[in-house]
């Protein structure tokens, strides 16, 4: 992503803020694991989207004044040879200039300070935060504590959440976008073609996911955009399975839903493959079932589509499909062999933080993710694919990765090297 993609973003941000108005976003801070060690950091994504900045305890301080003249600030960890000796260097003021397009710079301990003046010159009636909780459960982040602190010390500000305006944003894909969705789109695809060469029966989880992790080393220091979920026969019928214990016997499928990231966009892209190599005459019926579905799906939706729709065709149609093969007694019992969701959007977040429309558009980016799971059978899988919107149709940017029977058992004679 170049500098201009950070400031366009903050441009179509301030765009949608009110005039008098205070922007306050931040990038997180370090959660302790143990005694002597934090958890590795996450930069929030929306923080990351405006900024392009990749480190703990930033922040961006805008204000948008009358006549919609706007200035902006980003503040970070001082200079400490000490710490930096330790935990790495840390961003210099022309380095974040140079990264988000933001000239002016302080430190983290000149934010507060900053705020406060602000907030009492008079001209602000408005404090935008990203006020987002996936839970109600979930801890504090930096916004939260802001709004407490706001409540008391600048009760006359009016507090407007930003995440929802941020998401708005987020929801259609710009060009680079996908230049780098296609990117990380062949790093996924490395991975997983790595596993299917490798996979033998015997072979532990944990085998699959080392695998996996090696080849996307090849292409950089990310790793994998989240933690992958690779199982094999009965823990595949746990749906976000990540222990990596069990091993893959003859005869059981292998399952993972797992994705790479490259500028900071993400894949979703699941397979599910025999661990010898050969679909069994089961394996073989229920597969051609989702393949089916999958392709359908990359054959209806286009721009005007509801949203909904998405999943509910997902679900009728592999319903119907399932009943035809004698596997389903009613279409309106599919809820027995599909236990989820068959469509989320992916982009800076593996589950994109999106504002959810309400009809398809061009430029939105979601999985089309058919799931199937028959206990009794001791099959499950699912095929999960990454679907571009168009302008008349729409694109499966993981069609690179095998997803017919005969392309994955063909990837599965051949022998997995591991690279020199």
């Amino acid at each position: 992503m170049t500098k201009a993609f950070f400031q366009g973003n903050r441009e179509r941000l301030y765009a949608q803020m009110e005039e008098n108005s205070l922007l306050a976003l931040f990038s997180g801070v370090q959660v302790r694991k143990t005694n002597d060690e934090y958890y590795p950091f996450y930069t929030d994504r929306n923080f990351y989207y405006l900024t392009g900045l990749d480190g703990a305890e930033l922040a961006l301080l805008a204000r948008k004044d009358g006549g919609g003249r706007v200035s902006e600030q980003v503040f970070l960890l001082p200079p400490d040879p000490m710490a930096e000796r330790w935990t790495g260097r840390r961003i210099k003021p022309e380095e974040a200039a140079e990264t988000s397009g933001v000239q002016r710079a302080g430190f983290a301990s000149e934010f507060e300070g900053t705020l406060h003046r602000l907030a009492f010159s008079g001209n602000y009636e408005r404090l935008y935060l990203d006020l987002y909780r996936a839970d109600p459960a979930d801890r504090d982040a930096p916004a939260h504590r802001l709004l407490r602190r706001t409540a008391s010390d600048y009760p006359f500000l009016k507090i407007e959440n930003a995440n929802a305006l941020i998401r708005r944003l987020r929801t259609v894909k710009q060009p680079c976008e996908l230049d780098a969705m296609r990117r990380a789109e062949e790093i996924t695809c490395a991975g997983i073609t790595a596993m299917m060469k490798a996979s033998r029966p015997g072979m532990y989880e944990y085998q699959y996911k080392a695998v996996f992790d090696y080849t996307l080393g090849q292409y950089g220091p990310q790793g994998p955009a989240f933690p992958s979920i690779i199982s094999a026969g009965k823990n595949n019928f746990c749906i976000h399975y990540n222990a990596y214990t069990g091993q893959a016997l003859d005869g059981d499928m292998v399952l993972n839903d797992v994705g790479a990231w490259h500028g900071g966009l993400m894949t979703d892209v699941s397979r599910g493959w025999p661990c010898n190599g050969r679909y069994s005459g089961r394996q073989r019926l229920l597969y051609q079932c989702a393949l089916a579905a999958s392709d359908h799906m990359f054959g209806v939706v286009r721009p005007g589509m509801p949203m909904a729709e998405v999943d509910g065709e997902i679900r009728r149609y592999t319903a119907a499909l399932l009943k035809d093969a004698g596997v389903l007694d009613d279409e309106k019992n599919i809820g027995r062999y599909m236990w989820h969701g068959g469509a989320h959007h992916v982009g800076f977040d593996v589950h994109d933080a999106v504002e959810v429309p309400e009809a398809v558009a061009p430029g939105m980016v979601f999985c089309v993710d058919v799931g199937i799971y028959h206990e009794e059978w001791g099959i499950g899988f699912r095929l999960e694919d990454n679907c571009l919107v168009t302008e008349t149709g729409c694109e499966n940017l993981s069609a690179c990765t095998p997803r017919t029977i005969e392309d994955i058992e063909s990837v599965m004679r051949q022998s997995f090297t591991a690279y020199a």
